[in-house]
């Protein structure tokens, strides 16, 4: 890892890349790894402040917000994931390398696009605040959460039509703010090229 390419998540704040995710209009957020609502059960953000994007993100993500907001009146967005410091991505990988989990994280040496703050968890409140149901839960481990195999989980029985046209809303209010998804988890996007942006950009640590 280049040093000259990190940056501390103790000095985010005062960095003119960055902006905080209560400065971003038309969205929520409930940071899982702050907690303990999450795969692991840990605190895995204690002692430290994670409601970060890049600026780009943070851009592409209100004019996400803003799309759902004319498209779906009454709905937001719900961050449930944004910067991921490199610290947090290894002791992740410290608790899943070796298992069949190991498949939903970066390896930490590769870097994951979250510790680069271009990357966001999302899901979707109606307009009541409730999550919708997508078919699986954030950080589930299992082919209901995989995009790629909706038709198959389907056809199965594993999800419904209704989990798809949800997850189908997420989707389209994220392409208009630029985001792209991945083929294993449904409320996973990533803005720009993940290559390019592990060479250009600035690691969080």
């Amino acid at each position: 890892m280049n040093a000259r390419a990190t940056i501390r998540i103790e000095d985010i704040a005062g960095h003119p890349a960055f902006t905080r995710l209560d400065a971003i209009t038309g969205i929520v957020f409930d940071l899982r790894y702050a907690g303990t609502n999450n795969f692991d059960g840990r605190e895995f953000y204690r002692g430290i402040d994670c409601a970060w994007l890049r600026v780009e993100a943070a851009r592409g993500l209100e004019r996400a917000a803003a799309w759902l907001a004319a498209h779906h009146g009454g709905h937001r967005l719900l961050v449930l994931d944004a910067l991921r410091p490199q610290r947090v991505q290894e002791a992740i990988w410290a608790d899943v390398a070796g298992t069949p989990s190991q498949i939903y994280f970066a390896e930490p040496a590769r870097g994951s696009i979250h510790s680069f703050g271009m990357a966001v968890d999302v899901t979707v409140l109606d307009a009541r605040g409730r999550e919708l149901e997508m078919g699986s839960g954030f950080d589930e481990m299992s082919l209901k959460s995989h995009p790629v195999l909706e038709a198959a989980q389907l056809a199965a029985g594993a999800i419904t039509r209704e989990h798809i046209a949800a997850r189908e809303m997420l989707r389209g209010a994220m392409a208009a703010g630029g985001f792209d998804g991945i083929p294993t988890e449904w409320w996973h996007f990533n803005l720009g090229d993940p290559a390019t942006i592990r060479r250009e950009f600035p690691r969080v640590l």
